[in-house]
């Protein structure tokens, strides 16, 4: 403990986890959904992640190197940013629309804002919503085994296929359905996730309270297919473990991560019941991701001996 110990201007605290350390982990918790993805869907997976990935990192090489900035592609961020954005597309998406999507989170989202630490939403969830809004066919577009069909949510919703074809929980737990690269296998992801809670990369109380406030409101409101398929079903595995625990888009405090997660799990549960769309994590978590500078100001503790203002000093 001497050893981390520094008697100096804080931090006073120091720890050998760098950022470049932390996304290696983060990407390596991913690996077993994308084998999942490739498993259930093919070896197009292989060109998306491909596409995101190398896109991702160009962009911020080419931003960065002319606009006279140190580059950063050491710490592995471009490289986790176009993991998560290919993991938030379907499979048969053309890989010029990927390509598009990365730009668009690297550029407008991360680097219009000053770069890693600075952007105000998930970059990855954001370049997925632009894509959606763009190109909404392309990106509700589903196969599994090279037939086409509708996602585990669309049946629950009632907007296609019938209750009885709703697939069965053990495929959902798998992954054998329908859906984006990395979503759908719920094992895959609660074994990535698990690792990073275990390694203390991220705090259980994000994916916890985000998935029980899914499920919870999902009892309340009764819908077909029940309480576990609910869960198990769309992105929500994937955005309450990889997506709502960002650093720099999450709440720092307990107390305010318990808030941001039971919001990202209310405005799910309500864009699933009474939306347009079957799915709601990845506008929940931009929604909520827009709040945290206002959770963490009425959730840090106040300063030992701090005195509150009562007019002009």
């Amino acid at each position: 403990m001497s050893r981390l110990l520094t008697v100096s201007s804080s931090p006073h605290i120091r720890t050998e986890m760098t950022t470049a350390r932390i996304m290696l982990w983060v990407i390596a918790a991913l690996v077993p959904a994308g084998l999942a993805g490739l498993f259930f869907f093919g070896f197009r997976v292989v060109l998306l992640v491909a596409a995101c990935i190398v896109s991702c990192t160009l962009t911020e090489w080419i931003w960065q190197k002319y606009s006279g900035q140190k580059t950063t592609l050491s710490d592995f961020s471009a490289v986790l940013t176009g993991l998560l954005l290919a993991y938030n597309v379907p499979p048969t998406l053309p890989l010029w629309m990927a390509v598009c999507g990365s730009v668009f989170a690297m550029v407008i989202v991360k680097h219009f804002y000053g770069g890693i630490g600075q952007n105000i939403v998930n970059p990855a969830l954001a370049g997925r919503a632009m894509l959606l809004t763009c190109w909404p066919v392309a990106m509700t577009t589903w196969t599994l085994h090279g037939v086409s069909g509708p996602t585990p949510l669309a049946i629950i919703k009632g907007t296609a296929g019938t209750i009885e074809s709703l697939p069965s929980l053990a495929d959902l737990f798998i992954g054998n359905v329908g859906g984006c690269i990395g979503e759908t296998s719920a094992l895959a992801l609660l074994a990535g996730g698990g690792l990073l809670i275990y390694k203390e990369i991220i705090s259980w109380r994000i994916p916890v309270a985000y998935i029980v406030t899914v499920a919870v409101i999902s009892l309340l409101f009764g819908r077909a297919g029940g309480v576990l398929a609910e869960v198990m079903s769309g992105g929500l595995v994937l955005g309450a473990f990889f997506m709502a625990t960002d650093y720099v888009t999450s709440p720092t405090t307990p107390r305010g991560q318990v808030i941001f997660a039971v919001g990202c799990g209310v405005i799910t549960s309500l864009i699933r019941a009474f939306g347009g769309y079957p799915e709601g994590v990845s506008y929940s978590i931009l929604i909520m991701n827009v709040t945290v500078p206002v959770i963490d100001r009425w959730t840090t503790p106040r300063v030992f001996g701090e005195v509150k203002s009562h007019g002009k000093g």
